[in-house]
């Protein structure tokens, strides 16, 4: 699919049904075919509904182009990419990591976050890798616990970067630190810690993010729509099933609660989830009967 024809598929988000058979869509898709910043546009404009897409596409393709017109093209030396990145989205538009206040739900939202310049890690993560791999540059995302941070690459040189501290780069020794402060003194950098974050757990984690601010503040409904969305593009997922299955309890859904922890139990397949699992199927049995 060429650019035009992609920005025009995301401007179709304004529609709620066809954001969400996109989502579907790409969920059928192996992982390195997924959209990313289409699908997290698609998860903006289902909170959006109202919304003009229209300055928000223009604003990304924009982005891509200004920071392939700081740069003479693909063989540009990584540092070169960096400081181009940077210079685009934190000097030239102004964004910025949002540490007043980190947890309002704008900020796990593309729509809210391009409007106000400021947001998560994952989300500012997320547009800085549109704008790398717009120029067909090495960019993905850390499976880095608390706070997601990118590695660029270009061949054996590599820098971990830290989209939300205006792309700052990271060295091991201050991932330690955020580590233990994170997990504690004992916690210590394993290779697992470097892993490569996939598209869909990128996806995953930003909607995450989303699902515990709605919990924390009682606002069961909206958390248990966006695992819905989750499932969209995860359908086979067994902790989002068990997710759905226990939100839908908390609401009084009974039957659809046992609906989700049958599609939980049919998925769990190193049975992490069994016990849980049988436990609330039981005390969901007792209520309807």
């Amino acid at each position: 699919m060429t650019n035009r024809a992609m920005n025009d598929a995301y401007l179709k988000f304004d529609e709620p049904e066809a954001a969400k058979t996109w989502l579907a869509g790409q969920g059928r898709l192996d992982d390195a075919e997924i959209d990313l910043i289409g699908c997290a546009m698609a998860l903006a404009a289902l909170d959006c509904p109202r919304v003009d897409l229209r300055p928000y596409v223009d604003h990304l393709a924009a982005l891509a182009a200004s920071v392939a017109a700081a740069t003479p093209g693909p063989r540009t030396p990584l540092d070169d990419r960096i400081t181009a990145i940077n210079a685009v989205l934190f000097e030239g538009l102004g964004y910025v990591g949002d540490t007043e206040s980190y947890d309002d739900l704008q900020n796990t939202n593309l729509i809210g976050v391009i409007d106000r310049r400021r947001g998560l890690p994952i989300v500012l993560s997320l547009i800085y890798l549109h704008a790398a791999r717009a120029q067909g540059w090495s960019a993905e995302g850390i499976n880095f616990p608390g706070h997601f941070v990118l590695r660029m690459s270009d061949g054996p040189d590599r820098a971990i970067v830290d989209p939300f501290n205006r792309g700052r780069r990271i060295e091991a020794a201050e991932l330690r630190e955020l580590l233990k402060l994170s997990h504690g003194e004992d916690a210590e950098l394993t290779p697992e810690h470097f892993a490569a974050a996939s598209n869909r757990d990128i996806l995953l984690r930003l909607q995450n993010n989303a699902k515990l601010r709605l919990i924390r503040l009682g606002k069961l409904d909206g958390a248990l729509d966006v695992v819905e969305r989750m499932l969209l593009f995860s359908p086979d997922n067994a902790a989002l099933w068990h997710a759905s299955g226990v939100l839908n309890a908390e609401l009084g859904r009974l039957a659809d609660a046992i609906s989700a922890l049958q599609r939980t139990a049919g998925l769990d397949a190193d049975g992490a989830l069994q016990h849980r699992v049988a436990a609330l199927m039981q005390a969901l049995r007792s209520r309807l009967n």
